[in-house]
């Protein structure tokens, strides 16, 4: 297939940017970069733009840098929820994407931000907290931190008899209760004995005798 030398006007991703002298398909500049007015034929009248489009290339790329800086700074304080399928023991039923983080990131935040720009270490295969690496321009990188929630609760474990046993606080056994003797008149209690001798019984005192 014939291909032709063209001077970019505009940045195209994969080609490259303003004042870019590329090789393309001949049809494809034809067709398509000609009638888009993204790119004219290498010529000397139009080599003369090449001046101007460099200028217009180096404010695209500083006004890119800015903005991409701004969102470096305020997509790490977000948190983007992940809402997938998962089992009671928290693994996924399949992964988390990159896309799937770029479509929430528009949904929840509305940022538009290219899938390409989010760089997954590792497929996120179970629930929880991670942080993502993002690519936002050549010069400007950022993390997101992405919590991947369950679609529905997971169920709590069922608590055992044996379990309810082990978690049930243990009491002091508590000594048996005496009850208290009787009180008993000082008189009739037997005297203590002396030196380890039986105490005497008391005798009987003798009747007056009747006169």
């Amino acid at each position: 297939m014939a291909k032709i030398e063209v001077i970019l006007t505009h940045n195209i991703v994969g080609l490259g940017g303003e004042s870019d002298n590329v090789r393309v398909a001949a049809g494809y500049a034809r067709n398509y970069l000609f009638p888009q007015r993204l790119a004219v034929p290498v010529t000397s009248a139009n080599k003369r733009q090449l001046e101007s489009l460099k200028q217009k290339r180096a404010e695209r790329e500083a006004h890119e840098f800015n903005t991409m800086s701004e969102l470096a700074k305020g997509i790490s304080k977000l948190i983007c929820v992940v809402k997938v399928k998962a089992g009671d023991d928290g693994k996924l039923f399949g992964s988390v994407t990159a896309g799937m983080i770029a479509d929430e990131l528009k949904h929840q935040f509305d940022i538009a931000l290219d899938k390409k720009k989010i760089h997954l270490e590792h497929a996120f295969r179970a629930l929880g907290e991670y942080e993502v690496e993002l690519h936002l321009h050549a010069e400007v990188k950022s993390t997101l931190k992405v919590r991947v929630e369950s679609l529905t609760p997971i169920a709590a474990p069922v608590e055992t008899a044996a379990d309810a046993k082990a978690e049930k606080p243990h009491t002091e056994k508590r000594g048996k209760r005496h009850e208290p003797e009787s009180a008993q008149p000082a008189e009739d209690k037997p005297k203590a004995a002396k030196d380890g001798k039986p105490a005497k019984a008391a005798k009987p005192e003798k009747k007056p005798k009747a006169e």
